[in-house]
């Protein structure tokens, strides 16, 4: 199934709902990172709830969600914008921990900490707010940030189902929002369903499409708003490191210079290597000297 992301009205246009399917850019997100599986399964479920919220807004505004917490996995950041597109990158990749039962243990990868959602809307400032981690489980934690930060009483569901051999079978989620006016009958009717609705990776790996979610969610009644293809996509280009290197100073780039040695960048978001041989630290010491 193509990745993509669908948004809705239903209960007489009193709550919003978003669904996705994010199967193949958590997928590509695991190859970049060498994911293990908790790993994969709380960055998937970041990614998925991070590149959903970046669909509630619009043109070239973007979001930074910053996962801070002292759980094994280190930390973790995704960054969205309105088109669909996410990164991202996880302290610590290799982590596999497990219940008794072999459900992977993410509350205890994560740990305890807050998150942090900052929102460039292209205006003189950025945002940030904040919310303390309650579980470590991810969409417990978002939606207590939605009900805390932006008071939005809302519901999340993610989840990734991880293979043997660290690939991923489904992934998915979604964030249903409610909004005043929304019936006492309409609410105890979304609290039933929500206590009965199947995980989201369970509908996503028994092929659910995010309409299918949105159908259970709602009901079976509902009105489609939008439909949005979502992908795993990093921006980096090499004039950002060269711009990097730059900030150095002349002084710091002839010290690289008379190590005779090539200078390799990474990008923490997609593993892409930027070779800078002397030739090309030199290049970037005449530009350091203009700007000075």
């Amino acid at each position: 199934m193509k990745d993509y992301l669908v948004k809705a009205f239903a209960y007489d246009e009193t709550v919003r709902i978003y669904a996705a399917s994010t199967t193949n850019l958590v997928g590509q997100a695991q190859k970049i990172h060498d994911l293990w599986p908790t790993s994969a399964a709380a960055f998937g479920r970041l990614l998925s709830a991070t590149v959903i919220m970046g669909a509630m807004y619009k043109g070239d505004q973007e979001l930074t969600v910053r996962v801070e917490s002292d759980g094994p996995l280190g930390g973790m950041v995704a960054t969205t914008n309105a088109y669909g597109e996410v990164r991202g990158y996880v302290g610590n990749p290799h982590v596999f921990l497990q219940y008794n039962s072999g459900k992977l243990n993410v509350g205890q990868a994560v740990g305890n900490g807050f998150i942090h959602v900052t929102k460039d809307l292209n205006v003189k400032n950025m945002f940030t707010s904040s919310s303390e981690i309650q579980t470590g489980e991810i969409g417990d934690d978002f939606a207590y940030y939605f009900t805390v930060s932006e008071q939005i009483p809302s519901a999340v569901g993610l989840g990734v189902l991880v293979n043997d051999d660290n690939t991923i079978l489904a992934s998915g989620g979604f964030i249903l929002q409610v909004m005043p006016g929304c019936k006492p009958e309409s609410l105890n009717k979304i609290e039933n369903i929500l206590k009965n609705i199947a995980p989201v990776s369970e509908m996503i790996s028994n092929n659910y499409s995010p309409e299918q979610i949105i159908s259970e969610l709602s009901g079976n009644s509902y009105k489609i708003l939008e439909h949005l293809e979502i992908n795993y996509k990093c921006n980096c280009k090499r004039e950002k490191f060269e711009k990097g290197l730059i900030s150095l100073g002349e002084k710091e780039l002839k010290t690289l210079v008379n190590e005779e040695e090539d200078v390799e960048t990474v990008c923490q978001f997609c593993n892409t290597k930027y070779i800078f041989t002397t030739t090309d630290l030199v290049k970037l010491i005449e530009e350091s000297k203009k700007k000075s």
